[in-house]
């Protein structure tokens, strides 16, 4: 069992907790339940999932019995997307009774697209995301996460085991089960389309490109796009502007949720070893989760973006607060750090000559260049906080 540390869950109050497979929400949850009375429900388990889709009333009736004869406070429902029709029987048992639900789920896109009850303000939103470095400590290897990600439920299997259970957890959820949910009708252009998609992550998004690489329309590109974030899988990084019209009109970059998935899509998970711009890809991508993961769990007001100029001068990653940028971050998988590393920052610098800029690489020591904070990747995620603050 992982120490969550970066976690916190109010157990007194009703929430969502959205986060992919694996991520380890069940888990974290039953564990953070263990001295309290509670009812789980499991919708992935097919008698139960079949009780309540057919007759969603037998929920209600199932949870006033565990609530008069078994006293329970809170009710824990897995996967809670799979019936959406429950949440206006767990909308009228918090208003009756003011008992606690906990809801968990892969995807919100099946809520959105039924129009299902969000309860109102009954229930804040919260994420789960794949474990993060400090939540790693000792068990942390840099090209272990690199290669294979680090999923709750795979990341301390051996790299065989670990190899085949990312292996279904493609097959099995990424490509099968996001079908048979009927979020793409046809299986072979979404298989294509995601190995597409895979290979240009991190990247610019250009749905032209990618439209004509995996032989599908572009309208279709788009919308398996909007699926893969809708599920969690992966989300995208808009480009920064201060005008808000400007941002919308430039290519967003793409990032996976997690290096495991990704490298299984594209075959590079028993590599023996990654080659340099793929290693630079995958470094990038793991950082940046792990800093949106922190924002997320610190429930900081804070944005991320990425800055390009027409001329090609690049930054990875603006984190803004109040429609201001406040600190510019790039990322380089090098250990040694040159000029033109710089150049990205140093062109931001003049549009912005106040911004906190840092770049985290892997070199040994920390040290400043002028006006730029060098820092090691580990320095950079135990000051995190610090740094943001």
């Amino acid at each position: 069992m992982f120490n969550r540390k970066m976690v916190d869950f109010q157990l007194n109050s009703s929430f969502f907790m959205f986060g992919p497979r694996q991520t380890g929400k069940t888990t974290y949850l039953k564990d953070q339940l263990k001295n309290t009375n509670f009812f789980h429900i499991n919708l992935l388990l097919s008698d139960v999932y079949q009780r309540y889709v057919k007759q969603p009333s037998l929920f209600r009736e199932d949870v006033l019995y565990q609530i008069k004869n078994k006293k329970i406070h809170t009710v824990f429902v897995d996967e809670v997307q799979k019936i959406p029709d429950l949440l206006d029987e767990v909308h009228n048992l918090i208003e009756d009774y003011k008992i606690n639900f906990i809801l968990t789920g892969s995807s919100a896109r099946k809520l959105k697209r039924s129009s299902a009850n969000m309860l109102g303000g009954r229930a804040v939103v919260r994420y789960l995301y794949p474990l993060l470095h400090c939540e790693l400590a000792e068990n942390f290897e840099l090209e272990k996460v690199l290669q294979l990600g680090s999923l709750a439920g795979i990341y301390l299997n051996d790299k065989k085991i670990a190899i085949e259970k990312l292996s279904s957890y493609v097959e099995t959820y990424l490509k099968e089960e996001i079908v048979a949910e009927a979020l793409v009708r046809n299986m072979g252009q979404f298989h294509r389309f995601l190995e597409v998609a895979a290979q240009h992550a991190t990247e610019l998004i250009n749905f032209e490109n990618i439209a004509r690489e995996s032989a599908i329309k572009a309208a279709t590109v788009k919308s398996f796009f909007q699926i893969l974030e809708d599920t969690l899988i992966g989300y995208t990084l808009p480009a920064w502007n201060q005008s808000v019209r400007k941002q919308l009109a430039q290519h967003p970059k793409f990032y996976f949720f997690d290096n495991g998935a990704l490298n299984t899509i594209t075959e590079q998970t028993t590599s023996e070893k990654l080659m340099p711009d793929l290693r630079g890809k995958l470094f990038e991508q793991w950082l940046i989760n792990e800093i949106r993961a922190q924002i997320s769990y610190l429930r900081l007001p804070i944005k991320l973006y990425f800055w390009q100029t027409k001329a090609g001068n690049e930054v990875d990653l603006i984190l803004v607060k109040n429609n201001l940028p406040t600190i510019a971050i790039e990322i380089k998988a090098k250990r040694n750090i040159s000029a033109k590393d710089f150049s990205g920052l140093r062109s931001l610098s003049e549009e912005y000559p106040k911004i906190q800029k840092i770049l985290v690489c892997e070199e040994i020591f920390p040290r400043d260049v002028n006006d730029v904070s060098v820092l090691p990747w580990k320095e950079f995620l135990e000051n995190f906080v610090k740094i943001i603050s």
